[in-house]
């Protein structure tokens, strides 16, 4: 970290719960904000443009982070600052902040650094918290931290499981908005930023002892000039890099090529006509081009009616937006109003309600949660579907098809038919009475009909065996036993005779009785005729 940013080693910060006085001015307003992941469009900016209304997730003024295990987001001042006290706003959902708003959860654990760099570790910690529950976590919250720096950072993260009782898994920040109060000029302090410090120091904001010295001085008691345009090492007074809008060895260069503010690393925004921007703080002096806004020309313009241009100064579109989008700005996208309707461009809210597959009240911008659909989400996921209540949000299409014994696209209708199990593929019957098999596994509830058995009724009787369950048993005699009804079909062993070939025959019934008769007779005949 730069010497001239070597405030002190100590960390001092006091959460307040009470108001603090606000006279001083907020130093973060419309100024550049970076977070480590976006969520959507749903940028760092969001938090620091002075909109904190509606405290809902996605209403377009909060910024959102991905749902990391670390998140970070920061805001750059422009150049070093004399602040007294950071202002965070968390999402509530609009709803009551109690133990039992899920943001407490996200919020918890969070830390606040004030640096020269980008980089959190060059600065001072002002704020961490390990006390908290979901219970206690104040929001908003006021925290004092009197230091000097160019760059206010918030930080979470959740890399070191265990987590304690109510932390969420994630480190998602959700932050409508941060002001960072303080001295606008550097060399002054008290509440109105109205007390010189003493001569070339950098003083305590509220108390005014010397911290170190201002920006081009050096020595023991901050009385030698460094170079001009110059930050020197506060003892001897060496450059060691120029002010914001210079550059070169002796730092008497403005920065140019289109660019600005400390070690000329910014681009300036979309000023009118390709003019250069201001070499120190990177406004232009002329104004924006069309379709940017801001002081440094940097935000573009949301989707404004007939694509006209946006308000130069704070983006707002003078003939409300197109459809689609919504806002001061138009910034923000509608949800899925009813029958893709447009949803009202001030608020957001979609006059006829939701189409199918999401909710949220009248913003109709979040998904089914799982096992719902349709519209407003109001119908629940078939437990019949293939992986159980999961389907397209919208139509209530099972995900995977159906379970075993289940068809149509919502998984509602029983296989029929004589058809069971997976798509209703599979074929049954031979019920008793001509019942249908089970829709499931196919097997018959009240028994099979004649000739066959088993669970599904799909196996034959075996030879000799015939009737209900096959209890029946076939005569020795028959031939060719039928199955069903026991008949023999192909007739009886001799001397047997009935359906079943179960009566034995009596004489001269039958051709085997002829035969023996005849026989019997034509030797009676002939024994006869010797006797003669």
């Amino acid at each position: 970290m730069p010497s001239v940013a070597v405030l002190c080693c100590c960390i001092f910060a006091v959460l307040h719960f009470t108001s603090i006085t606000l006279a001083y001015e907020n130093l973060a307003l419309h100024q550049p904000a970076w977070q480590s992941s976006t969520f959507e469009s749903y940028t760092a900016d969001l938090a620091v443009d002075g909109r904190y209304t509606d405290l809902g997730w996605k209403r377009g003024q909060c910024a959102l982070s991905g749902m990391v295990q670390t998140t970070e987001w920061r805001v750059d001042l422009g150049e070093v600052k004399s602040i007294h006290h950071v202002f965070i706003q968390y999402a509530t959902e609009n709803i009551v902040w109690d133990k039992d708003n899920y943001y407490t959860t996200l919020f918890l654990g969070f830390s606040v650094y004030i640096s020269n760099t980008t980089n959190k570790e060059d600065g001072v910690l002002c704020f961490r918290d390990t006390n908290y529950t979901n219970a206690t976590i104040p929001n908003p919250v006021n925290i004092t931290c009197p230091y000097h720096g160019r760059y206010v950072i918030y930080y979470n993260n959740r890399t070191h499981p265990p987590y304690p009782e109510g932390y969420s898994i994630y480190a998602g920040n959700v932050l409508c908005e941060v002001e960072v109060y303080g001295c606008p000029i550097l060399g002054f302090y008290g509440e109105n930023c109205s007390i010189p410090c003493p001569q070339s120091y950098f003083c305590h904001i509220t108390e005014g002892t010397r911290l170190g010295c201002l920006p081009g001085y050096y020595g023991q008691n901050c009385s030698k000039s460094c170079s001009q345009n110059c930050f020197c090492n506060i003892t001897e007074g060496t450059c060691l890099h120029c002010i914001p809008g210079y550059m070169g060895l002796n730092c008497i260069e403005k920065c140019g090529e289109n660019t600005y503010g400390a070690e000329c690393k910014q681009s300036c925004g979309r000023c009118s006509n390709g003019e250069p921007c201001h070499h120190v703080d990177g406004s232009c002096p002329s104004g924006c081009n069309a379709g940017a806004y801001g002081v440094k020309c940097k935000q573009s313009c949301g989707n404004c009616s007939s694509g006209d241009p946006c308000h130069h100064v704070d983006g707002s579109c003078p003939s409300g937006c197109n459809a689609g989008a919504y806002g001061v700005t138009c910034k923000q996208p509608c949800g899925i109003c009813y029958n893709g309707d447009p949803c009202n461009d001030v608020n957001g809210t979609c006059p006829s309600g939701c189409d199918a597959g999401v909710y949220n009240h009248d913003y109709c911008d979040i998904e089914c949660p799982e096992g719902t659909y349709g519209p407003n989400c109001q119908n629940n996921c078939s437990l019949n579907c293939a992986v159980s209540a999961r389907c397209n949000v919208k139509t209530g299409k099972c995900t995977g098809g159906c379970q075993a014994g289940w068809k149509s696209s919502i998984c509602d209708e029983k296989c029929g038919n004589n058809t069971y199990g997976v798509e209703c593929r599979q074929s049954c019957g031979n019920c008793s009475n001509g019942e249908p098999c089970h829709h499931v596994d196919g097997s018959c509830q009240f028994g099979c009909e004649a000739g066959v058995y088993g669970k599904k009724c799909d196996i034959e009787c075996p030879a000799g065996r015939y009737g209900r369950r096959c209890y029946e048993t076939c005569g020795d005699q028959c031939q060719g036993c039928n199955r069903f009804s026991g008949v023999c079909d192909l007739g009886c062993l001799p001397g047997w005779t009935g359906q079943r070939c179960d009566e034995p025959c009596t004489f001269g019934n039958n051709e085997f009785d002829q035969v023996i008769y005849m026989r019997l007779f034509s030797n009676f005949f002939f024994i006869s005729m010797i006797d003669v």
